[in-house]
Order: structure tokens, then C-alpha cells, then sequence
């Protein structure tokens, strides 16, 4: 063959493999599908909050084929799953053994393939897009909270999750160097002086010119305390014709130690006669920050005669850090118990310190946006007959996440416990209902006041019916619970009714729970 002949031929087989023909479908990923589905209903199925069937949970996620295209129709139906267009039956296969998870994946990826292969509708998604169906028909059925976490997405949590920080620094490439854009306060490079428009022109000896700024951000990224040596020009160092390479004048190499430092959550301040601590959201330093803001609070000469929490907005966060904010206020006593079908998903948290404010009187303050954490802190306060919380009822999360990573990359959050308080209720969608209501009006909570300060707490019944409920809860029963105080935004009339309080003791009194060893009695 002559090398023209043969430079032909090999120009016209390169289009035909690098890019398919019309009409030629590409193959689905059946063997990972299978794997990714198989390993997924084994996680599950014995961990979620409610007892499922591998059989029913299959089912529900292959309902994802029929949400890309509605003409295609799996069912399962006398020991046979199929999968049918309107006119016919497309595919059909024996149901398999209904504990053995692994055959269910490989099941539900044969009628996924057969779906991929006679429909556009499905390919035009890609696999990735066929799995995500799968999973988000299957969570349709479950709380809000469980989910399946793509790969790309997945990757970017385990690294925050696993602790691979920064210097403090973010980058951006401008003018062809890679250059500071801002500089975090408290950072390894705000001790170092790093400032914006500094020029980074190293990471560990390897050079940044010609790399991105999110790679450059990726190399400085590391576990937590290792170092990671940058060289640095300064703005009034000279550049090598926009290369982002420095003079020797004004250029200095710097080893800093990779830390990032917690955002302050805790923040105290004084007014009149009451500290003030407002909680923001509960990172891995709350709990120790809250405790030095109480000791430092009452070492003053003139002590503030009461503490207010204010946790509105709190959205939570670490659940060990609530427990430790509780642990600070509390002698003893039950913070939280979690309770789940899986023996590895229940758990009980105790007090065993000491309650750092003594016989200070304690107010909680919430509103409709106040959650999860700050909800499990508010319920172990007023359970334990130590805190009054005053606002509108609580958001209503407290469900507790297990996380498995799935053989694509991806990961699965499944809901596996819930929070129970010290006195037997769970803060799910119940949530936390306060002793003072601010969310009635200005009159309402003027006479709540005025009983309060007659021994009389309007709120008994209330209270009475919502310490008292137990999971689960008919919707209809929350929804009517939760009308004796409606969620809203907080308002400065909860400041106010928290100074009432502490500034009224018998108010105040009349107003606290029986500790939780205590029974409610009915109004």
C-alpha cells in the first residue's frame, strides 16, 4: 500500500472513532451503575430511620427513569421487575432475593441500560444524570435531608471535611501573575504581613507562573499544622515582563503553618445589669469561647445579675459543641439523646461539669429561623428547669446524617437518628416552644408578662401538650401545637421580655419548667 493510500485510510478512521456516527448509541456504565446502586441499598436499608424493603427502595429509585422520560414505566409485579413503554414490555427480569442488595444494583442498572439505549431523553442527562434520577426519586419518599451528593460536589466536601486548609490567602491571577486578592484576618499569612496585590511567585519551590489561580490556591492547600513555604514579591518589587517573577529587591521567602482559623461565633457585650451572648452558629471553638465569655463576664467588679443566650438565626452546626455550650451551664442532667433503628446511630448526652454561671438567671432567646444545634442547646436548657426561652417556636430540625461514599466518587447522606430532648420529645418538626412567647403581639406578651408576675404562666397548657408529645407525631397535632406560639423573626420585644425576667424574679420563676426528672403537671 502506498503511504498516500494509507494517510487516507488513517483519515478517514480517526473522525469515526474519535466521534460516534449518527444513530450509534454509547454504552451506558452498566457495571459501575450496578455497583453504585448495589452498594448504595446495602448502606441504606438497614440504617434508615423507617424500615424499607430492598424490593420497595428499588422501585422508588427506578421511578427516576420514568421522571426523564414519562413514556418508560418500570413496575414490579408477581416476582418480575420490567421495565414498559406504553405499547409493550421493554425488558423483564426476575426479581432478585429481596436481602441481596448487590443483585438488586445490577438489576436496576440492566433496566437503566435498556432505558439509556431506546431513549434521548435519558441519554441527553449522561450517566451521571441517570444516577443523580435514581437518587432523587428514592429521597422523594424520605425527609428533606437525606440526598446523594454528585462526585464533583462530593470531592470539594471531603477536603473541607478531611481538613485540607489554606494559609489564609486567596489568589487571582491578574496581569499574567499570580497575585494576593485578600488576606484572611488571624491567618498564618496576616501574621506574616502577606498583604493584597503582593505577588506569589512560588508555592514549595514550584513556580506559579503559567498555572491558574485555582491550582496555585490548590497547592497551598494541606492538612492542618503542616508547612508550606511561599515565595512572596512585595508590590513594589519589579516584574519580569508580566511573568509575575520578582527582583531580588523587595522578594521574601516565607514558611507558614497551614491553619484557618474558626470564625467567631460568640459574641458578649453588656446591657445593664444582663451579659448578653450571642450565639451565631456552633464551630469547632463555641463551646470553650462561650465558656470564657461567662468567665470573664462575671470576674467584673459590678456581675451582670442574669445571662441572655440570643440564638436567633442560629442556623446550628457541630453537635458536640451545643452539648459543650449545654455542659457549661448545666451541673447535671440529660443534654440529648439520639435514637435510631441502628445500634451505632443511638446515643445519650450527659452533664458532668459545672454551670459556669452559678445561680444566674438564664434566657434563652430564639425565633422561626433558630435550628438543629441551637435547637438541641435551647431544648437541654429548658428541659433542665435552668434557662426560660422566650420568642416563637423554633425551624423543627433534628434529624442526624450518616455519610457513605459510593463507589462513583459520590456520597450518600442518609438520615438514620433523631434528636430527643432531656424530656422525651423530638425536635423534628416539632421543634423548640418557648416559655415566652413574642410572636402574638405586643398585648398578648404585655399580659403574658403580667401573669408571670403573678405566678401564673399562661403557656402551661401549651407546654404541657408539646413536652408531652411523643414521635411519631400526626402533622395536624404539630400544626396545632405550634399555634400557641407561630414561628417568626425575631424583634426587639424579645430583648425587652428577656430584661423583664431577669429584672422580675418571680417572673421569672413562674416562667421555668420543672427540671426534667420532674413530671409536667396538667393544667
Amino acid at each position: 500500500m502506498s503511504p498516500a493510500r494509507a494517510l487516507l485510510l488513517l483519515l478517514l478512521i480517526v473522525p469515526a472513532e474519535a466521534q460516534p456516527l449518527p444513530g450509534i448509541v454509547p454504552p451506558f456504565p452498566e457495571a459501575l451503575s450496578a455497583e453504585v446502586f448495589g452498594q448504595a441499598l446495602a448502606f441504606m436499608q438497614p440504617r434508615t430511620l423507617d424500615a424499607y424493603s430492598l424490593p420497595k427502595l428499588a422501585l422508588w429509585g427506578l421511578y427516576g427513569i420514568s421522571a426523564l422520560d414519562p413514556s418508560l414505566s418500570p413496575d414490579l409485579s408477581a416476582g418480575t421487575l420490567r421495565l414498559s413503554s406504553p405499547d409493550r414490555v421493554l425488558a423483564a427480569l426476575p426479581a432478585p432475593a429481596a436481602g441481596d442488595a448487590m443483585a438488586w444494583g445490577r438489576a436496576i442498572a440492566a433496566l437503566a441500560a435498556v432505558a439509556w439505549r431506546l431513549s434521548p431523553s435519558v441519554r441527553e442527562v449522561g450517566p451521571n444524570g441517570v444516577i443523580q434520577a435514581f437518587f432523587n426519586e428514592l429521597f422523594n419518599h424520605f425527609d428533606p435531608y437525606s440526598r446523594y451528593v454528585p462526585p464533583s460536589q462530593a470531592a470539594a466536601e471531603r477536603a473541607h471535611r478531611s481538613g485540607r486548609i489554606g494559609t489564609g490567602l486567596v489568589v487571582a491571577l491578574h496581569g499574567g501573575a499570580i497575585v494576593v486578592a485578600r488576606v484572611a484576618a488571624g491567618s498564618a499569612a496576616d501574621a506574616a504581613a502577606i498583604e493584597p496585590g503582593d505577588r506569589l511567585l512560588a508555592v514549595d519551590g514550584t513556580p506559579t507562573r503559567g498555572q491558574t489561580a485555582a491550582l496555585v490556591q490548590q497547592e497551598m492547600a494541606g492538612p492542618e499544622g503542616t508547612p508550606v513555604v511561599l515565595t512572596i514579591a512585595g508590590m513594589g518589587a519589579g516584574m519580569g515582563a508580566g511573568t509575575g517573577a520578582g527582583t531580588a529587591e523587595g522578594v521574601r521567602t516565607v514558611t507558614l503553618a497551614r491553619h484557618e482559623p474558626a470564625p467567631e461565633t460568640v459574641f458578649a457585650h453588656r446591657e445593664k445589669d444582663m451579659l448578653v451572648l450571642r450565639i451565631t452558629g456552633f464551630d469547632s471553638t463555641t463551646g470553650p469561647h462561650l465558656a470564657n465569655e461567662i468567665a470573664a463576664g462575671l470576674s467584673v467588679p459590678d456581675p451582670p445579675q442574669g445571662l441572655v443566650l440570643d440564638l436567633r438565626g442560629n442556623r446550628g452546626g457541630l453537635l458536640d459543641q451545643a452539648v459543650y455550650a449545654a455542659d457549661v451551664l448545666l451541673h447535671q442532667g440529660v443534654i440529648a439523646t439520639a435514637a435510631g433503628r441502628d445500634p451505632a446511630a443511638r446515643h445519650a448526652w450527659e452533664a458532668a461539669g459545672a454551670d459556669l454561671a452559678g445561680n444566674l438567671p438564664v434566657v434563652v432567646v430564639v425565633d422561626g429561623l433558630t435550628a438543629s444545634a441551637a435547637e438541641i442547646l435551647s431544648a437541654a436548657l429548658a428541659d433542665n428547669g435552668r434557662a426560660v426561652v422566650v420568642g416563637s417556636a423554633t425551624l423543627g430540625k433534628g434529624l442526624v446524617q450518616t455519610i457513605d461514599q459510593l463507589p462513583d466518587g459520590g456520597e450518600l447522606f442518609v438520615t438514620w437518628s433523631q434528636v430527643i430532648a432531656p424530656r422525651g420529645w423530638p425536635l423534628q418538626e416539632l421543634g423548640v416552644l418557648p416559655q415566652v412567647c413574642t410572636s402574638q403581639g405586643e398585648l398578648a406578651l404585655e399580659r403574658q408578662l403580667s401573669l408571670l408576675a403573678q405566678g401564673v404562666q399562661p403557656m402551661a397548657r401549651a407546654l404541657y401538650e408539646h413536652d408531652t408529645a411523643r414521635a411519631p407525631i400526626p402533622l395536624a397535632q404539630i400544626l396545632a401545637i405550634r399555634s400557641a406560639c407561630p414561628a417568626a423573626v425575631g424583634t426587639a420585644a424579645d430583648m425587652e421580655a428577656a430584661r423583664t425576667l431577669i429584672d422580675n424574679p418571680a417572673a421569672y420563676a413562674a416562667a421555668l419548667l420543672p427540671p426534667a426528672g420532674r413530671p409536667l403537671l396538667k393544667p
